[in-house]
This record gives C-alpha cells, sequence and structure tokens, in this order.
C-alpha cells in the first residue's frame, strides 16, 4: 500500500470500549498519544478520558503528538500515580502511529489540479470519529502499483459560510485499477474557530465512486487547544 495512510489490511473490527484484550494481534483502542516531558507521554482515549502508560520507559514517536492505533491491558496504578488526573492504567502491547497531518486551505477551482479527486468511501467503521480535536478516517480506495504514492488532505475555508465545513481529498496519481482497500488518516481540527464549549456540527465532503457525499459529525474543540 501507498504511504499515505497507514495499512488496515487484516485489522479486526473492534470498539474501543469493548474487552479485546484476550487477542494483542488487533487493536482494542484508538488514541492520541500525548507527550508531557522528555520521557514520559499519556494516551487520550476520548475527548474526556486520558489513561496512564505503565512501564514505558521511553516516548514511542518522540516529542510529537499523534494519532495511534494501539493494543493495552488494563493494570494497576503505580505508586504515586495521579488518579484524579487517569481514568485507568494500562499496559501497552503494542502501539502504532497513523498518518497525522495539518488542514490544506481550499483552492477553489484549482483544487483538482493541486489536491486531486479520485474517488474513496468513508467507511462507517469504530476508527471513522471526531474526537480529542482530531478527524480520523477510515477510508476505501483502489489501491494497485506499491511504486506509486497516493496522497491525502483534508481542505478548510472552502464555504465561507461554515467554517465547519470541511473536505477530503484523493490524489492516486494515476493509479486507479487493482483492488480495494483500506486505509487510516487523522487530521487535526486545531485550526478551525473555537466552538467556546459549545457542541457544533461539523460537516465531511468528499468524492465517492457513485458520486459526492456529505456527512456529520458532532464536534467541540479541544479544552487544551
Amino acid at each position: 500500500m501507498a504511504a499515505a495512510a497507514i495499512s488496515l489490511a487484516g485489522i479486526q473490527s473492534c470498539h474501543k470500549h469493548e474487552d479485546n484484550n484476550h487477542d494483542i494481534y488487533f487493536p482494542n483502542a484508538l488514541v492520541t498519544v500525548k507527550p508531557i516531558s522528555d520521557n514520559d507521554f499519556y494516551l487520550q482515549l476520548d475527548d474526556r478520558t486520558a489513561l496512564l502508560p505503565v512501564g514505558t520507559s521511553k516516548l514511542p514517536f518522540g516529542k510529537k503528538e499523534v494519532r495511534a492505533l494501539v493494543n493495552y491491558t488494563a493494570t494497576e496504578f503505580p505508586e504515586g500515580a495521579d488518579k484524579e488526573k487517569y481514568a485507568g492504567a494500562v499496559k501497552i502491547n503494542w502501539i502504532d502511529s497513523l498518518l497525522t497531518k495539518q488542514p490544506k486551505p481550499d483552492m477553489g477551482e484549482d483544487n483538482d489540479k493541486t489536491y486531486g479527486n479520485d474517488p474513496v468511501e468513508i467507511m462507517k467503521s469504530w476508527m471513522t470519529v471526531v474526537e480529542d480535536g482530531y478527524i480520523t478516517l477510515d477510508f476505501a480506495t483502489v489501491w494497485g502499483n506499491p511504486n506509486i504514492k497516493h496522497e491525502v488532505n483534508l481542505l478548510t475555508g472552502g464555504n465561507p459560510e461554515n467554517p465547519y465545513e470541511v473536505e477530503f481529498r484523493h490524489n492516486a496519481h494515476g493509479d486507479i485499477c487493482g483492488t480495494t482497500g483500506n486505509g487510516l488518516v487523522a487530521f487535526s481540527l486545531a485550526g478551525l474557530p473555537d466552538t467556546e464549549g459549545e457542541t457544533v456540527k461539523l460537516t465531511l465532503k468528499w468524492n465517492s465512486f457513485s458520486g459526492p457525499k456529505s456527512v456529520e459529525f458532532d464536534y467541540c474543540t479541544r479544552k487544551d487547544k
């Protein structure tokens, strides 16, 4: 698969709130990895739930904040842990970062030339979600040539009347024959106007294989923006 996003081939669907720890081969959560020092970090499970990793000796992805798939097992809080800050302590069995990007500006009539307009399908899975200041998308498209890198972007500013309308763009760079496969990518929403504690509707638009589509998500600006 191209380097546009992490491949989801062979990943079993599951929900972050289910107990799937009996099988460590599959992810049981989608999280934000948040560094807090040179050696420490925590996992943000959703808008309100933070988890404390136990038994880790280094930052898994350096000092960069990223979205990630993880398989963890619940464990006991270590002595002296801040139990008020964290909903629980976990042992990380494995963790894999996702492509985590900043949105791009809408270029109007130049969008097709700049960002491409090749079709994708946005999957209705537990991995398509708006939370913790990110939109994470599980998408499917056609992949053929492993030497061609697909590009995906999220465009903002295309609708002056609605700053919470965004568009997902895919550029296959001519790689439009092959088999259908999934990809996973996350985009920061920190650049959108502050909702000031209110929950608003975030509209996502994209070009599907059957024409233009859209869907709405509940969105509230992250408190530590």
